[in-house]
């Protein structure tokens, strides 16, 4: 059985900031933190991302609290904590070379947000030859203004993100349908 890293993409403090607008999914963070235990407790490895914005005015600038993981989301000792700057974890974090070192093939996405630096990170992930799942209900997007000036529902903005993920770069499924999926591997490696 290979192992499958859990990798949260930016679960910081500045997403919770009421100026990023209407967001879909409020129990995702919820969600995250089942994830997070079952990982825990099966021992796996947990790979932790964090935005270290450039803008000096984004709340994910270091020098803001907003910069810190929410609640309950820091690294532990063993996990692996990747700080990024761009919206890809795997530019400019040597996060790709240290997975092949570990010789992970299988990766699953959770964090904030969907159609940003989760599917910029799931993209790249795959053209590196990955096997990757994104949680839909463990992610979650804010209201989001297209070229034309429409806006977009935080829901419609997760549901078209996921949509490009699906098939082609990524699987797309609930916390509970990989827990249950795993448990089941798990069975037939162990039973």
């Amino acid at each position: 059985m290979t192992d499958m890293a859990l990798v949260f993409i930016d679960v910081q403090k500045g997403f919770t900031a009421t100026t990023w607008g209407e967001r879909n999914n409020p129990m995702a963070e919820h969600r995250m933190k089942e994830l997070l235990q079952y990982w825990r407790e099966k021992k796996r490895l947990i790979i932790h991302v964090q935005h270290a914005s450039k803008e000096i005015s984004s709340p994910l600038h270091p020098a803001k609290s907003g910069f810190a993981f929410q609640d309950s989301f820091e690294p532990l000792p063993g996990e692996w904590h990747v700080i990024k700057s761009v919206n890809s974890a795997f530019i400019g974090t040597g996060l790709h070379v240290k997975l092949r070192e570990h010789h992970i093939e299988d990766l699953v996405f959770a964090g904030l947000t969907t159609p940003h630096c989760v599917s910029t990170t799931v993209r790249m992930a795959a053209n590196y030859g990955y096997n990757c799942t994104v949680v839909e209900d463990a992610t979650a997007a804010f209201r989001m203004q297209d070229h034309r000036g429409e806006w977009l529902s935080a829901e419609e903005s997760h549901q078209f993100a996921l949509a490009h993920l699906h098939q082609e770069f990524a699987h797309v499924q609930s916390t509970s349908s990989l827990v249950r999926e795993q448990a089941e591997v798990e069975s037939l490696f162990y039973d």
